[in-house]
């Protein structure tokens, strides 16, 4: 996604809930913990397709439904991670969830919205929400998200 991983977030599978025990540890409810949890461990030994949530920033509200479609067979040559296709940009970390993100888009569209130069120099100087690079987010998925315990960023 191109998100830091810094907000509270979750996975929903079956009816367990996996997420960081460091972020989550005061929520109230048992959580399996996400950065030890192997995917091997989840999904199907069969490949049949499955499904789970993902909630992002709960202050935001992102929801994601992910669709594990199957494992290709490998090919020799081919690294993993591999993304090979993709829609649009991630919105930006603390946009605001859906209805900031619409404001942010509009602000960046139009020129003479008040807020256009102050969005764009928040986004890094430029967004296109069309944008989508399978090369780029394979080198993303290669780096690894930010450990944003260590990061002085955060």
């Amino acid at each position: 996604m191109g998100w830091t991983n810094s907000h509270l977030h979750h996975f929903t599978i079956g009816r367990k809930l996996y997420g960081d025990l460091d972020l989550l540890e005061d929520m109230g409810v048992e959580i399996e913990d996400s950065t030890t949890t192997m995917l091997s461990e989840i999904l199907p030994a069969n490949g049949k397709r499955f499904q789970f949530t993902y909630e992002y920033d709960f202050g935001d509200g992102w929801q994601h439904e992910v669709l594990f479609e199957g494992s290709p067979k490998p090919e020799k040559g081919t690294k993993f991670p591999l993304c090979l296709e993709g829609r649009r940009a991630c919105p930006p970390e603390d946009v605001g969830g859906f209805g900031g993100y619409a404001n942010f888009l509009e602000a960046v569209a139009d020129p003479q919205h008040e807020d256009h130069e102050a969005m764009l120099e928040w986004a890094g100087g430029k967004f296109d929400p069309e944008e989508f690079e399978p090369v780029k987010a394979t080198k993303a998925m290669k780096k690894g998200l930010p450990d944003w315990r260590n990061d002085e960023d955060f």
